[in-house]
Order: structure tokens, then sequence, then C-alpha cells
């Protein structure tokens, strides 16, 4: 007789071989957490009034108009084309959930945002990952060589995460052309408020143009609501409906909706931080330039450093100093932009890994 205590519920194999996305580690107390890429700003105080008069013992708006029509009338687009979610992680999932299953592929660059092949496996489709360029950039020519009539979804992170690279206009527009009109693009620009680059491609104005593109946005990085949730997606309303389909629902609380139509209204306020951000960011890049890194020029909100076989090792001599970088496999560390106070600590350890860490300042590893 079988021992009860021998039997297991039976899970799906390929979720129990990928690992759960993990988020960044804590920072112990005298250190700073540069592994999340969040805003180091604290909250204005319309979005904490915001918050305050939000109530929690009623459900949120599940079609969250007001934000929506909020966020419609900023990039100037139908209502119905506008979608939201608890962060644009979550709308990424539901647009694969809504579009690739069993057989079908989903292509990426990599290198790239971590959930990505995660997603797919959920979703019970098969990841393809395209190798990125050396200098850590999308290879869009090998990307559209990769389609097949099994594509499904092709996602496009600009900036990248965690490179920090950009995909240019023109390049996009010819990969674009390229790619069948029955074949979703999903162009996460999650970090598209730091650009400062002004080659690099901006989704939204293309919509017009392309029925198949579909552009992710967040509040959690520029805006500073990562512990809110809010996300949004941009693009044509029958595609957006089949994700609502997917979607959990009331997931986007009403904190995070009045909190969102906050920041809306001080985004003056907001945008000169961001210009702070990236003035840091570019300094801290030209600082690494000069220590020895080869490193692409930033476009996040986070410098990338190719560590690769040494990461782990350079993880531990950053949280030495004080700093707590996010370690990426064997690829390297990427570290975000933080309080001013840590940019002293940041450059000093970085200085030490590329002194002692054999091809530490070398190009990006690609697969």
């Amino acid at each position: 007789m079988t021992n009860a205590s021998d039997q297991h519920v039976l899970l799906r194999p390929e979720i129990l071989a990928i690992s759960a996305y993990r988020q960044g580690n804590p920072a112990p107390a005298d250190a700073f957490k540069l592994s999340s890429n969040e805003n180091p700003f604290e909250p204005i105080p319309a979005v904490l009034d915001a918050i305050a008069s939000s109530s929690i013992n009623r459900y949120p708006d599940g079609s969250a108009i007001a934000v929506r029509t909020r966020i419609a009338s900023k990039h100037g687009v139908d209502l119905e084309d506008v979608h939201v979610g608890a962060g644009s992680v979550a709308i990424l999932s539901q647009l694969i959930l809504a579009a690739a299953g069993h057989g079908d592929e989903v292509l990426f660059a990599w290198r790239s945002f971590e959930a990505y092949p995660g997603l797919v496996t959920v979703a019970g489709a098969t990841s393809v990952a395209v190798p990125i360029t050396a200098d850590g950039r999308h290879d869009l020519a090998a990307m559209a060589a990769s389609i097949t009539d099994r594509t499904r979804v092709v996602i496009v992170c600009s900036p990248n995460n965690p490179t920090g690279t950009t995909v240019g206009a023109d390049e996009f527009a010819v990969f674009m052309a390229a790619v069948p009109r029955s074949v979703l693009v999903i162009l996460d620009e999650a970090y598209a408020e730091f650009v400062t680059d002004d080659a690099a491609v901006a989704g939204i104005p293309l919509l017009a143009v392309h029925p198949n593109l579909v552009v992710l946005r967040t509040f959690s990085k520029a805006y500073g609501l990562a512990g809110l949730r809010f996300g949004y997606a941009i693009g044509p309303a029958y595609v957006l409906d089949a994700a609502r389909t997917t979607a959990i629902p009331l997931s986007v609380i009403e904190q995070a909706q009045r909190a969102a139509i906050a920041a809306l209204d001080h985004e003056d306020e907001l945008f000169e931080r961001i210009d702070r951000l990236t003035a840091l960011r570019d300094e801290v890049w030209a600082a690494l330039t000069v220590q020895g890194w080869t490193v692409p020029k930033p476009q996040g909100n986070f410098v990338w450093l190719p560590t690769g076989e040494g990461t782990a090792l350079a993880a531990e001599v950053f949280l030495r100093h004080g700093i707590v970088a996010r370690a990426l496999s064997t690829d390297g560390l990427r570290i975000s932009i933080g309080e001013h106070e840590s940019v002293e600590k940041l450059l000093v350890a970085a200085e030490e890994v590329v002194r002692t860490l054999p091809n530490a300042s070398g190009s990006l590893p690609v697969d």
C-alpha cells in the first residue's frame, strides 16, 4: 500500500522546471537597495492625498474608467484603446495568454527582462530567445528572420532591461515592415520616460501605422508608484479586449488608480525628478567609462556591468561597499540609479571590480 505521505499533486513539469521570478534582494540597514530600478524619491504630496482619499472597504472600478480616460486624453487615443493592469508585466502576461498557447512561439531578445521566459511557459507556449548583440542591443534583423508560421507574439524591450540600450526608430520601422500583420508585436517601454536619445523609437505615435502593435508603459519607474502596481497598454481595442478577458478581475486597486491620476496631474514636478535622475545616470556612466568599463550608454534608470562569470563575486564586492545590485546569472550586474549619496559607493565598488575581476570590463556575454 502506498504511503499517503509519498503521494504528490501532479503539476505541470514545465512549470516545475523554471524558477519563480525573484525580487531584488532587500538591503541591509547600512546599504542602498539598487537592485529593483525603483524611483528613489518619496511620493509627492498629491499622490499621498489621493491614496488617503480612497476607501478599502469597496471594490475598485473594474473598468478603471477615470484613469483610462485620463491616459487616453494624454496620448490622444480612444478610451477602448487603453487597458490597465497591476503593473505592465501583468498586461504582458494577459496579452501572451490571449495570443499564444501550446504549439505557438513567443519571440524576444535575450538577455532582456527576466520575466519573459516564465510568462511564455505559463501560457503553454514556446520561447524563442534571440541573442542580443555584443554591445547589448536587440538584433532586429535576426529577430525578424526567426519568425515562423508558429510565431504569435514578438516582444521588443526599449530601453532594454537590463542593458539599457534603445531600439532606433528607423530600425524598428524596417523590422515592423518584415513582421506579418497576424503576429502581435509588444513594445515594452517601461523606461520610456528616461530616454534622452532622440533616435530611439517612440511607440505610441506608431500605433496608427501598425495595426498589430501594442505599447506597454508603467507608473512603477518614472512616476514612483512601484508599490501600487499600475501599468497600462495602448493598442487595438480588440486585442486589448482579449487581454481583459484573461485578466484577474478587480486587480487594479482604487489607490493605484487615484494615485496614477494624481501623478499625471503633477507631471511637471515628477519630470523634474526624472531630469535629475537621468543627469545622474549619465554622470555615473561617464565615470564608469573612465574606470575602464566598456558598457552601453544607458537610457533607463540603471546601468549595466557585464561581469560575466565573475557576476556573483562582483555582487559581493558591491554589497561590501553598501550597494545591493541585481546579479543576473553569469551575465552581469544591473544597478539602479538611486539616491545621490549612493553614487560614491557605487563607483568605488565598480572600480574595485574592474581592477580585480578578469574580463570584467568587456562587452556583454551573449548566448
